[in-house]
């Protein structure tokens, strides 16, 4: 009997070893058929293109949207963007919790690796310029075995740190409206009128945005306009008023004076003053999600990525040292806690009284709002990209479609603005969930714009395709890439510290929730179900266009021989 017993028990034990090994098996199948569905990765070289449409024949897609962005707009996409002003003035308070010296020399140094990233985008760029850009990139340069679902990652990352980078520009228009009303007439509003106004701002975006390519590169071109005046006033009205009225705060008080408002040691409190300049200086990608809408994009996106970050870097860090200056009687503790809510706003209002800082505040909420439809105007051309390989989940199929007669993506633009309002819910929860939609586009970016980059300089077969486009340097290619990987890992991480030790559900940041359950659905949701439609970027170009073209070529290159 006690035979039978241990015969039982081996037999049971049997069955087990024999279930499990058939759904272990059952399991590496499944994977193996996932990851060996994929598409063909084509050569580009854009050395050998005869023109514009020929390299994006070669990159695999037909010649959708019209070409009408010149140098300077596809500049000022990304500077408007950026919006230097505006922009210091929504995070102005993060980089003095750490006193001046950490704002200060925090904006610069944090500037020079800015300046690194663009610098190794900008090889990417010039290379394989089309709207898709990292996804694309990321299948292009991962080993085989994992580019396809590396390059959906990539694809969801980059998506929604644009969509975060709307939600989180679009709040700081109102917060600087709120500011801007309560110097009129003391009005402070609730969460429910904030995101009120956050919604019929982004509608308002939609509308703007839902134009042909010739008017949205004349916005780019008013908003450079509208940026640059704002600037130059600031440098005249506010030194000259703080000089009138207090004076100026000395020289060791702006690139030496210390001061730790937060609960961190002092170290860890000066590496998060960094954040200003990473988070102003960002969405750069923006030029290659617009290459495919301007002439010779080879040379272009370089131009505007290293263009607007080296504009910004430099005119961004002497806004620093001139807030730095006019703190009214050096107190920064005043400015910070001030019932306006923004620092940038409290300075402005001590140096040039109650009328200008209104004024101010007015100039500075319509350069926020033209932040706004620029950064939606690029993040519709990323949503349709990954639609047209049939990536985005769900809705593909209806967001990759070109509007016939105005020839841009409408309902791209229409879903990338649903998604923000819906993304923008965080305001309802408290200030703090509300800000780390700040974060949320940093940590979404860096991932997007790393993995590329740390991909071309490995030493894979995958990495060998890369071709070096007009802009390229043999020498800085790996110590730049090396650098910007480093600096890409270091930023993701701090992006997700709490302002605070002392982590509450107030003072929790959310980024490190938000992102990492993106990141991880995004995998999830693409083995189970979305690796039935996406296989990695795919070619749209039938036989028909291919003629058409070549049929253009050929006539073109016979009347010129003529002529």
């Amino acid at each position: 009997m006690g035979a039978n017993k241990i015969h039982n028990i081996t037999s049971v034990r049997s069955n087990i070893t024999s279930v499990r090994s058939n759904a272990t098996s059952k399991v590496i199948h499944h994977l193996d058929t996932i990851l060996s569905q994929r598409e063909e990765v084509r050569s580009v070289n854009p050395n050998e293109a005869a023109d514009d449409t020929d390299l994006l024949h070669q990159i695999g897609y037909k010649q959708e949207m019209r070409r009408e962005y010149t140098t300077l707009q596809v500049f000022g996409i990304a500077f408007s963007i950026m919006g230097l002003l505006p922009s210091i003035t929504t995070t102005a308070a993060t980089g003095l919790e750490g006193g001046p010296v950490s704002f200060v020399w925090g904006w610069f140094v944090g500037g020079f690796f800015t300046l690194c990233l663009g610098i190794s985008m900008s090889f990417l760029g010039s290379s394989i310029p089309t709207s898709g850009g990292l996804f694309f990139y990321a299948n292009m340069f991962a080993p085989d075995s994992i580019r396809v679902p590396l390059s959906f990652l990539i694809g969801c990352s980059n998506s929604l740190a644009l969509c975060g980078g709307l939600c989180s520009i679009d709040y700081g228009f109102v917060s600087e409206m709120f500011a801007a009303v309560y110097l009129a007439n003391g009005f402070s509003p609730t969460k429910y009128q904030e995101y009120g106004v956050f919604v019929a701002c982004v509608v308002s975006q939609l509308v703007l945005c839902s134009v042909t390519t010739r008017l949205t590169a004349q916005v780019q071109s008013i908003s450079i306009c509208l940026n640059v005046f704002i600037i130059i006033l600031f440098f005249i009205a506010v030194p000259a008023g703080a000089g009138g009225k207090f004076g100026f705060n000395d020289a060791h008080f702006i690139f030496g004076k210390f001061e730790n408002l937060r609960t961190w040691n002092n170290g860890w409190s000066f590496m998060l003053s960094w954040m200003p300049v990473i988070w102003t200086i960002g969405a750069f990608d923006s030029c290659i999600h617009m290459s495919e809408e301007c002439r010779d994009p080879t040379r272009k996106v370089p131009i505007g990525i290293i263009g607007s970050i080296t504009v910004c870097w430099v005119v961004g860090w002497c806004i620093c040292i001139v807030l730095c200056a006019c703190i009214k009687d050096g107190d920064i503790t005043r400015v910070i806690e001030s019932d306006t809510g923004m620092v940038v706003a409290q300075i402005i209002y001590d140096s040039l009284g109650k009328k200008w800082a209104i004024a101010f505040m007015a100039l500075i909420c319509a350069a926020q709002y033209m932040m706004g439809a620029s950064i939606l105007i690029a993040l519709s051309r990323q949503v349709f990209s990954f639609a047209r390989d049939e990536g985005l989940p769900f809705v593909y199929n209806y967001v990759k479609v070109i509007n016939p007669k105005i020839m841009v993506p409408l309902r791209a633009t229409l879903f990338s603005g649903i998604l923000s309002c819906i993304l923008a819910l965080l305001i309802l929860i408290n200030s703090t969930a509300a800000n780390a939609l700040f974060s949320l586009a940093v940590a979404g970016n860096l991932l997007a714009w790393g993995v590329p980059m740390l991909l071309v300089i490995l030493p894979t077969k995958a990495a060998k395709r890369f071709v070096p486009g007009p802009f390229y340097s043999k020498t800085f290619f790996y110590p730049v890439n090396i650098i910007s990987c480093l600096w890409v890992a270091y930023v993701i991480v701090m992006s997700m510290f709490p302002d605070s030790k002392t982590v509450t559900k107030d003072t929790m940041n959310y980024t490190c929730v938000i992102n990492g359950g993106v990141w991880l659905l995004s995998l999830v949701y693409f083995f189970v179900y979305g690796y039935r439609h996406y296989h990695g970027p795919k070619s749209n170009l039938t036989s028909d266009d291919t003629d058409v073209y070549e049929e253009e070529s050929y006539t073109h290159g016979e009347k010129g021989h003529m002529t």
